[in-house]
């Protein structure tokens, strides 16, 4: 199991700014605004009324419940409270779900670019992770083609993520139906279907997996708080499958953490309950971002990158740039050059693409001020225009 590439990214950027380099750093998966104040009065409540016990290890009934609600009225799905497990956020019921359902000699096929924690939870699991690559020309969706042509005997699972950390790729509709088609011709193959970036889009319709004709009773939807609430540090995801793949799933967790924080979990119902107002003035700032963003990347030599439909990342395809080299004598021979020149030298953190299966390209996240977003850009220009 490799270390995560965004933390070790993150870890180095704030190491030199304690050293006092003015870092601007585009690497975090996470927010920057607060979390509205309805889901923080709400924990301070929880606190103050002694809501500090255990709750069920499959989470807070109230708040199951609200979740239930939530996935009929949003996603036209219908599962009952027993059907859907709270967690130690969204990343925790990923691995749970990849842990209940595969074994050593089963094949999970990935899209790539792929969020950096997916092969790694599937090599937890002892199963092997197959990578299906994916194109800028396709704006880096999954073709039916391709998948058709990756599903062996062996294939347990496809992990499908939209809105896509770390491209910020949306699947419409009808590509979902194709990829639909394909799987109903390999029953043995379920979709692990991470749905956490639903609330940031910004033209698309979000369409949950599950909701197509078929593929409910082989889908595991996995969603949580942190990116649409700005709820990064709350750490409260969950996910809803059919009965005994909920059942399988409780039971790990039950030996490993048991339910979220009780706390959290009263602050999870609360943004549940308080509207959509906060998530849309946050999706409008990120849409600001994005599209001045892209505009500068796009105007820079050698640079392609497609328009993301949601999240808040851009994954720029940065290959004209391997093989030069830096006014220092650095050589920049791949993404992880590029990315560590830009952090050493121009004070940028962004995140290497190899790290996603992309190594053509890197991840630049624009949760970040307008202020900080300028001055990264000029850095970048500056930085390019460097190499030789």
């Amino acid at each position: 199991m490799q270390p995560s590439a965004t933390l070790a990214m993150s870890a180095r950027a704030k190491q030199l700014r304690r050293e006092g380099h003015p870092v601007i750093a585009l690497s975090a998966g996470e927010p920057d605004f607060d979390t509205p104040a309805p889901i923080g009065e709400a924990a301070i409540r929880a606190v103050r009324e002694g809501f500090t016990r255990y709750t069920e290890n499959m989470g807070w009934l109230p708040l199951r419940e609200a979740i239930s609600a939530k996935l009929k009225r949003d996603n036209g799905l219908d599962y009952p409270p027993e059907q859907i497990l709270c967690s130690n956020g969204a990343k925790q019921s990923v691995a749970l779900a990849i842990h209940a359902l595969c074994r050593p000699g089963d094949e999970v096929l990935i899209p790539a670019p792929y969020w950096v924690s997916y092969p790694e939870m599937v090599r937890f699991a002892g199963a092997e992770p197959v990578v299906v690559p994916t194109t800028v020309e396709d704006q880096y969706r999954l073709r039916p083609e391709a998948l058709a042509e990756a599903i062996t005997e062996k294939t347990r699972l496809l992990i499908l993520c939209s809105p896509s950390n770390p491209t910020g790729s949306v699947y419409p509709r009808r590509e979902l139906e194709a990829l639909a088609e394909v799987l109903r011709r390999h029953e043995q193959v379920f979709v692990l279907s991470d749905e956490i970036y639903e609330y940031i889009l910004f033209e698309d319709e979000h369409v949950a997996f599950a909701s197509l004709p078929g593929m409910k009773e082989r889908t595991i939807t996995v969603n949580g708080f942190s990116k649409g609430f700005a709820m990064t540090g709350w750490r409260l995801g969950y996910f809803a499958a059919e009965a005994p793949i909920v059942k399988a799933a409780a039971k790990i967790q039950s030996q490993l953490t048991s339910a979220p924080s009780s706390i959290t979990q009263k602050a999870g119902l609360a943004a549940l309950e308080m509207g959509l107002e906060p998530v849309r003035a946050m999706v409008e700032a990120f849409r600001e971002r994005r599209d001045y963003v892209l505009g500068r990347l796009r105007a820079i030599d050698g640079i392609a990158c497609p328009e993301p439909g949601g999240a808040f990342y851009l994954f720029p395809q940065v290959s004209a740039y391997f093989g030069t080299r830096s006014p220092s004598g650095r050589s920049i021979t791949h993404s992880d050059d590029l990315c560590f020149y830009l952090l050493e030298e121009h004070h940028v953190a962004l995140v290497p693409g190899a790290a996603f299966g992309g190594p053509d390209g890197l991840r630049i996240s624009y949760a970040a001020s307008m202020e900080d977003l300028e001055e990264a850009m000029n850095r970048i220009e500056r930085g390019l225009a460097a190499l030789r």
